[in-house]
């Protein structure tokens, strides 16, 4: 097993650069033209350590002359790069703003299609701190990456040249570099642990906030604030605790890299001095290297300041590419066939399934619907019918068997022609923090004013809407917090009316609807069951005598099958259903 590691580490980290060059590959000769120019710049150092050098010895010699043509030349290059590392660092910068977003942008769309058992083990934060924090951290780094590797190319060639003029200044300075190698390595595999734990504290923190803000009703009424916050503090002392240690680390980093840079200064400029005096090196050459030296600090400094976020970077790379890649999840996959005018029939044929780590649930479950029926599913709580439904819309799929609308098997249609011809009503549907014209638009973004009002009057809602002051431009607050329960279930059956789609499920959407209201949703659900498949999970089973048929559920099968007055007189299970929970 352990042999097989380091090549699990090999194929992650070609992932990762797989996933990382797809992005940047449009503005491939952007960053290539400008690696170039960043290292031609770097490369002059050798020229300006040497032009600088040679005019203050002319300067000593009284050569003024030449010390001035020296000057003149040292400045031109000196504002010759300077210029055309700002312009290519402009390019580059907006280069990265649209990396970042398209980053951004695939990984939320991924985070979309993720299969839903995916939302039980990763919390709302981290996907959130994926599809922002983390595309910030790549692609900001990008840009010093490039700037520290043309640093450390240009650096091997001044250290070439240094070799060529003094092989004990160039002896120094090479085993001073190796030295300092083994200390980023040693310091960055310390820190890597830390990076990953104050990432997982942000994750959290940002979820408590986000649960915090779509429950802000419950966090009132509940009257749980100070246990919110205590659990808030929780994680912050955490993060406290792993940044202090991180801080820690890092002092002592900084304190070992201050004092390496210090000891090569003063170690080049005594062995410079002792070198000018038995003549081993000119005048020139000792002072190019006070501007060598002080180089390969900068250097230092900069792979210092790398170093410290670089496995930021690996473990912000990692997470977007466990999403973008499938690392984590496979996707959903769909077929290619598209039913255009469906009937919407739909059979269940020997289904099994089991949520994960779970007992199975469905076990060789077999049911057909029938299209212009209005359908009920009924059974006690934790025998399957919400579970009937997620596999109906695929949020799940099954274990073995088909499930099939008009002869197809779900799982080859399209998406498109999954969610076109099956819409759902569930008992806590989600609003938008948007306008109630914009909840219509997000399904039809070519939708009137006019055909909205008349889905809501079918759901019972267009009075209420009409009676706000900005009517249908009315913006609703984050999950519809602005509604009572009752008004977002009607709100969202007339959304999902808007979608015309064959089969329409109603998964307890009428629970929190007053009679009124319930009786006008009733009507609307009769109509619409003329020439749709209408199927209806219920708990209150005097919301369902009137099906054409309804299925009762028991320990993961069909149990019976029947109108409510059939059922009544030859079911049992059924007619105690109905006393304990249909009145």
């Amino acid at each position: 097993m352990k042999e097989d590691l380091p090549k699990e580490k090999k194929k992650m980290n070609a992932s990762l650069m797989k996933c990382l060059i797809g992005y940047f590959k449009p503005y491939k000769w952007h960053y290539i033209i400008g690696a170039i120019i960043i290292f031609i710049a770097n490369l002059t150092g050798i020229t300006t350590g040497y032009l600088n050098g040679r005019a203050i010895e002319s300067t000593v010699n009284g050569l003024f002359k030449d010390a001035i043509i020296c000057l003149l030349i040292y400045f031109a290059i000196e504002i010759t790069t300077e210029i055309l590392c700002q312009i290519i660092f402009y390019i580059l910068n907006k280069d990265q703003i649209r990396i970042s977003r398209k980053i951004g942008f695939d990984t939320y769309k991924k985070a979309l299609k993720l299969p839903a058992y995916a939302y039980e083990e990763l919390s709302s934060g981290e996907v959130i701190n994926r599809i922002t924090t983390d595309t910030g951290t790549v692609v900001g780094s990008v840009e010093p990456l490039i700037s520290c590797v043309s640093r450390i190319i240009s650096a091997v060639i001044i250290l070439v040249y240094i070799f060529f003029n003094s092989w004990i200044l160039g002896l120094e300075i090479l085993i001073f570099l190796l030295i300092y190698g083994i200390v980023v390595r040693y310091f960055t595999n310390i820190l890597k642990p830390y990076s990953k734990k104050t990432q997982k504290c942000n994750d959290e923190l940002l979820s408590v906030a986000n649960e915090s803000i779509h429950g802000i009703r419950e966090i009132k009424t509940l009257g749980i604030f100070k246990n919110l916050c205590d659990n808030v503090t929780n994680i912050i002392m955490k993060m406290i605790d792993s940044s202090f240690k991180e801080y820690n680390v890092s002092t002592k980093y900084d304190i070992i890299c201050t004092a390496l840079s210090i000891t090569i200064e003063c170690m080049v400029f005594i062995t410079c001095v002792i070198l000018v005096i038995y003549k081993q090196i000119s005048i020139t050459f000792f002072i190019a290297m006070t501007y060598y030296i002080y180089r390969y600090t900068y250097l230092i400094n900069m792979i210092h300041g790398l170093s410290k976020t670089y496995e930021k970077l690996v473990v912000s790379l990692s997470r977007i590419n466990e999403i973008l890649g499938n690392e984590l999840y496979d996707d959903v996959q769909y077929g290619d066939i598209s039913l255009d005018d469906a009937k919407g029939i739909i059979e269940f044929k020997n289904v099994t399934f089991n949520y994960k780590n779970e007992e199975t649930l469905l076990n060789n479950f077999n049911i057909k619907f029938a299209s212009a029926q209005k359908i009920a599913i009924v059974g006690a709580s934790g025998e399957g019918k919400s579970t009937i439904f997620n596999l109906l819309t695929r949020i799940f799929d099954p274990v073995k068997g088909s499930i099939t609308l008009d002869g197809v098997d779900i799982a080859d249609l399209t998406e498109d022609s999954l969610r076109k011809n099956i819409s759902i009503i569930r008992q806590e549907p989600f609003i938008f923090n948007r306008t109630i014209k914009e909840n219509f638009e997000i399904v039809d973004p070519n939708v009137k004013v006019e055909e909205i009002r008349k889905y809501c009057k079918l759901a019972s809602i267009d009075d209420y809407i009409m009676s706000l002051p900005k009517g249908y431009d009315t913006l609703l607050g984050e999950g519809g917090v602005n509604l009572s329960g009752g008004q977002k279930q009607r709100l969202a059956i007339a959304r999902t009316l808007l979608k015309k789609a064959k089969v329409i499920l109603f998964d307890e959407a009428t629970s929190s609807l007053d009679n009124e209201s319930q009786d006008a949703i009733k009507k609307s659900i009769d109509a619409l069951a003329k020439d749709h498949t209408v199927i209806i999970i219920a708990h209150r089973l005097s919301t369902i005598i009137d099906a054409d048929i309804i299925h009762v559920i028991k320990n993961g099968k069909v149990y019976a099958s029947g109108n409510h007055d059939y059922l009544m007189k030859n079911c049992k299970y059924y007619a105690k259903l109905y006393t304990t929970e249909g009145k």
